[in-house]
């Protein structure tokens, strides 16, 4: 039984979920509404006008990819954060149901090494949020090339860069789960990750209104390890709307939230392995 085994019957585990299929119910109803809603006069490759629900919106005539990129970039954070919320909620209860009595005496008698069963959820939630991600970010994509003929893979790409994002968050769900098995605890662990990440994002500017002492170092040296998700939310919509980004800043965030999910995932291996069921 490999990591991959593990991550497949989590996946046939979260196919029995309704909310999952509520999700994707939701999803592909605001596709349709947008499908029949949206309204764009597209001229030689310039977006003359636009209307939603029959008010128009803009008629002010500019290249269709130009128009576009506010709509994508608009989609990119309710996707980024509608994700990572709906992700905590939904996902909570993976770990806490792998750990359960009964099920793991039986998951260890089996072939499988410890730090395959967290390898192999982590992996489970992680496809599960790269599903839900790509598929939201795929149909708009094609409901505005149907309409346009603006056809960009900037928003998908930048789906994926919110699934990874939301990766560094159920890492830390994942190592409080090892420690407590709590459904509960785990959706908190994320939520205050979250809240974390947002604070990470103004790090610089919320230390220059403290003052010096304890609060201020812990603070600091909190927000220096969690990943900066307004920044990773901010990177993804320049990805979606095709904005440029600053040299090698991407790639330093990306890094940066790769490094704290290891970290995490090694501290719940190593809890893991010296747990006794």
């Amino acid at each position: 039984m490999t990591p991959i085994a593990v991550a497949l019957d989590l996946l046939r585990e979260a196919a029995a979920r309704r909310w999952f299929l509520a999700l994707g119910l939701a999803l592909t109803g605001l596709l349709l509404v947008l499908v029949t809603s949206l309204r764009l006069e597209v001229v030689d490759g310039a977006l003359a006008a636009s209307r939603l629900f029959g008010k128009p919106l803009d008629h002010s005539i500019q290249a269709a990819d130009v128009a576009l990129r506010p709509v994508f970039l608009a989609a990119s954070q309710v996707v980024f954060w509608g994700g990572l919320g709906f992700g905590v909620l939904a996902c909570a209860d993976f770990a806490p149901a792998l750990l359960s009595p009964g099920r793991i005496e039986h998951l260890l008698s089996l072939p499988v090494r410890r730090w395959e069963l967290l390898a192999g959820t982590f992996l489970g939630v992680l496809a599960l949020a790269m599903a839900g991600a790509v598929y939201a970010s795929a149909g708009l994509v094609l409901v505005l090339g149907a309409k346009t003929g603006v056809w960009t893979g900037w928003p998908v790409l930048s789906a994926v860069l919110s699934a990874l994002a939301f990766g560094s968050v159920y890492a830390g769900m994942l190592a409080v789960t090892v420690w407590v098995r709590s459904a509960a605890l785990s959706a908190a662990a994320g939520a205050s990750l979250i809240v974390l990440g947002l604070l990470a994002t103004h790090r610089t500017a919320l230390l220059d209104l403290m003052g010096r002492g304890p609060g201020r170092a812990f603070f600091a040296g909190v927000t220096a390890v969690v990943p900066p998700l307004g920044k990773l939310a901010d990177a993804a919509g320049a990805l979606a709307a095709s904005a440029p980004l600053a040299p090698g800043g991407l790639v330093r965030l990306l890094a940066g939230t790769v490094a704290f999910a290891g970290a995490l995932l090694a501290v719940a291996v190593w809890r893991f392995e010296r747990r006794d069921f």
